[in-house]
């Protein structure tokens, strides 16, 4: 499992760097390729580190229940819409659709675990 994520991870490190050299010889540093390899890599890492984190918080009794799958669903609509948002208007403000996209992952799993409940 784990020489599975290490071989994804520099898989997607080395078509990040790919693209890059490839829209920088054209002239073009970004590029839509080396922006959609940005947005996959953003949200696999968001993905390894709310799991991470949601794993350990579980273990030690913080959350009740995490669901990766629906962040999977999340990652796969904003970040199409980070993608689209980046190749638009620019990087800074796709960043700002994929912090967004983080912060409604929170509430999400802040609700999922009942944290908004008043207390009987």
């Amino acid at each position: 499992m784990i020489k599975w994520a290490l071989l994804t991870v520099l898989t997607i490190v080395a078509l990040a760097v790919a693209a890059s050299m490839v829209g920088r010889f054209f002239g073009r540093p970004q590029s839509r390729a080396s922006v959609l390899v940005s947005v996959i890599a953003h949200w696999l890492a968001a993905y390894v580190l709310w799991t991470f984190g949601a794993g350990l918080a579980h273990r030690y009794g913080v959350l009740a229940a995490y669901d990766s799958y629906l962040f999977v669903i999340l990652a796969l609509v904003v970040g199409f819409w980070h993608y689209r948002t980046a190749i638009a208007r620019g990087r800074q403000q796709g960043l700002a659709v994929f912090v967004a996209g983080q912060l409604a992952w929170l509430v999400i799993l802040l609700v999922q675990n009942g944290i908004f409940r008043s207390p009987p």
